[in-house]
């Protein structure tokens, strides 16, 4: 993604998605009271997700793509990276890392706060 308001509105497209800003300046991306993506503020050449259900797992990422993917601040132990854009990491797989992470924000939710067409 080239820039932030692609990558804003690719997650905004997502079921039951909504941008919400609970930090001035700072754009989130989420779903029912959850945020599964984190778009910042300012140049917007990176975004925050959920890159896998531990550390161990999301590590994967930042083994591939050691220049463009760093452990978020705070949250990096439970999973999350920061994934520089416009870089290595390619649009396509940028889209399936935020499809990634709205599933697994989404599967967290009690059935009742899901989107209706995902409460299975």
């Amino acid at each position: 993604m080239s820039d932030q308001s692609d990558s804003l509105s690719y997650a905004l497209g997502k079921p039951g998605a909504w941008q919400d800003e609970p930090w001035e300046g700072d754009l989130v991306a989420k779903v029912g009271d959850k945020i599964f993506a984190f778009l910042g503020s300012g140049d917007g050449s990176s975004i925050g997700l959920k890159c896998g259900p531990t550390r161990e797992v999301a590590d994967e990422l930042l083994q591939r793509f050691p220049d463009d993917v760093s452990v978020m601040p705070y949250i990096g132990r439970s999973g999350w990276n920061t994934v520089r854009t416009g870089r290595a990491v390619g649009d396509d797989e940028i889209r399936e890392l935020i499809d990634a992470s709205y599933d697994y924000v989404v599967s967290r939710l009690p059935k009742s706060r899901r989107p209706a067409n995902m409460r299975e």
